[in-house]
């Protein structure tokens, strides 16, 4: 009876949120605290942020956790603060120190040419501080009880990354990254590169695919809006769904052409793009979902949107 009445006391609350993430929560915990503010049914962030870590962090809410891979597979941007000379357990100022060893002469232009060898696409070996899973159990547990595997190279692409100052045995540097890298083993590889190793002392990130830190709301805010304004004050922070899905093109649909697809039929759109996934407009404003173009040019629905 209990878990029946707290879940009628939730909302149906659709939109994306950028949350600010604060240092030392995780990025669930920061997720728990922005569903009990908003009362919210259902609600998922787009990618862990270590507790280091500060920054953005787009909480998909109802219908728009149906887009939240999206946000999951698009690139990512980072600022992040590396101690040249010191390498810790996790990769990280959490961790344990581990080894240290002399920097030398480390100045800008040594730092930055080192930092071009990492642009492009580049092999890395996910750390044992880490979410993913072997035989069922997460890394960073194995990690924890001092068992170590072994782990298969990855791809990722360093789309840019920029030395933004540097006084050692410090460094800050910007980066602009693909989906699953791994910014605390790119510093740990740049310290190797330098032979002097490093760790991250501070990381945030500024960007997840459309999104910037234009916009994002700290927790403490958030707190102070919904003590002043309630639930009503929240709902008008967040942002529309599709607003997380700019970068592909959107296709306007009649609204006999809308209730077929909603039956699962793909349909012929004039003048649709030839290839790739398109937003889907009913009557040319409202947004019904994500389609693929199919190779005969029709479009397939994918991800649609419930009906209100």
């Amino acid at each position: 009876m209990g878990r029946r009445h707290r879940s009628s006391n939730l909302r149906r609350v659709n939109g994306i949120l950028l949350l600010d993430k604060p240092a030392g929560l995780t990025s669930n915990a920061a997720l728990q605290a922005v569903k009990k503010l908003f009362a919210a049914r259902k609600a998922g962030h787009t990618g862990s942020l270590d507790p280091l870590a500060t920054g953005l962090l787009p909480i998909c809410f109802g219908e728009a956790t149906k887009i939240s891979g999206f946000l999951l597979d698009a690139d990512k941007h980072y600022t992040v603060t590396c101690r040249f000379g010191l390498r810790t357990t996790t990769g990280d100022a959490e961790g344990e120190i581990i080894e240290e060893r002399p920097v030398g002469d480390l100045g800008e232009r040594r730092v930055a040419a080192a930092l071009a060898g990492f642009a492009g696409e580049i092999e890395q070996i996910p750390p044992m501080y880490s979410a993913l899973k072997h035989k069922g159990e997460r890394l960073y547990k194995l990690a924890r009880a001092g068992v170590e595997v072994e782990r298969e190279p990855r791809r990722v692409m360093i789309h840019a990354i920029e030395l933004l100052s540097c006084s050692s045995p410090v460094a800050q540097i910007r980066v602009h990254c693909s989906k699953g890298t791994y910014v605390r083993t790119l510093v740990e590889d740049i310290g190797e590169q330098l032979g002097c190793g490093a760790h991250v002392t501070a990381l945030r990130r500024t960007g997840v695919g459309p999104f910037g830190e234009e916009g994002m709301h700290a927790l403490d805010g958030l707190e102070a809006t919904a003590a002043a304004g309630g639930h009503h004050a929240l709902d008008q922070l967040l942002l529309p769904i599709e607003s997380g899905l700019v970068q592909w093109p959107g296709v306007s649909l009649s609204v006999d052409a809308a209730f077929y697809l909603r039956q699962g039929q793909p349909v012929l759109v004039p003048q649709a793009p030839t290839e790739g996934w398109v937003r889907l407009y009913e009557g040319g404003s409202r947004f019904i979902g994500m389609g693929e173009i199919l190779d005969d040019g029709r479009v397939a629905p994918r991800r649609l949107m419930s009906r209100p």
